[in-house]
């Protein structure tokens, strides 16, 4: 024997709604509910996730696609970014990043709204062409060896600590990859410290030399606890 329960909305004994559908959305509890799925339980999406699934303890601050633009910026206190001690670590990633023409481009951290040039501490190692390379970047936390090829991408990660934390110095880590405008590839992995107590460090810019401009990218920030 087979049994079908219709209903729309189905209710607990104090009369909360457990279950509701409308308009083909389904809602399961309420606001201030603890959802809980069993230990053992296979729990699959086998649709499109929407914008609250992501990982545990990873949130999703702020999105920029690039088009032809000089710099992409994540400034504190602008379009719901931050940057203090609401989060342990902070990551930026970027993908199919290319520009217009053949250039330079760095990670920089930024105070008071403006790029700081010079003061950083740290290294960075990989292989051009599956060469061991090593650099030491004194200019940003990132800096592609090299122009960034016109017709090729580029694509890594950035991840922050200490950005929010009154007399600290920012520290980052992460790696990249890209092809040179010589036509060489390179990978590294990088990190360093800028080395000196940012007491208005508010931001990180993701910019150019002053040639051509970023011509297209994703560029996404995330806070992490």
């Amino acid at each position: 024997m087979t049994s079908i329960l219709k209903a729309d909305t189905i209710q607990d004994a104090a009369g909360n709604n457990i279950i509701n559908e409308n308009a083909n959305t389904i809602t399961i509890g309420a606001s201030g509910d603890t959802v809980n799925i069993p230990a053992g339980t296979t729990f699959n999406v086998q649709g499109t996730a929407g914008t609250g699934f992501a990982p545990a303890g990873r949130v999703l601050i702020k999105e920029i696609d690039a088009s032809d633009v000089a710099a992409v910026s994540f400034l504190n206190g602008t379009s719901d970014v931050v940057f203090d001690t609401t989060y342990d670590q902070y990551q930026l990633t970027f993908s199919n990043v290319k520009v217009v023409g053949d250039e330079q481009l760095r990670l920089q951290a930024l105070s008071a709204g403006s790029a700081l040039t010079s003061g950083y501490i740290g290294g960075a190692s990989g292989n051009v062409n599956n060469v061991a390379t090593a650099e030491g970047p004194t200019a940003a936390f990132l800096e592609t060896y090299g122009d960034v090829e016109s017709d090729y991408i580029l694509f890594g990660v950035a991840n922050f600590y200490n950005v929010g934390v009154s007399s600290s110095f920012p520290s980052c880590y992460g790696q990249f990859h890209h092809e040179r405008s010589s036509g060489t590839m390179q990978s590294f992995q990088f990190s360093g410290t800028y080395n000196t107590t940012i007491s208005n460090f508010n931001g990180i810019t993701f910019t150019n030399l002053g040639g051509p401009n970023i011509a297209s990218g994703k560029f996404k920030l995330y806070g992490i606890n």
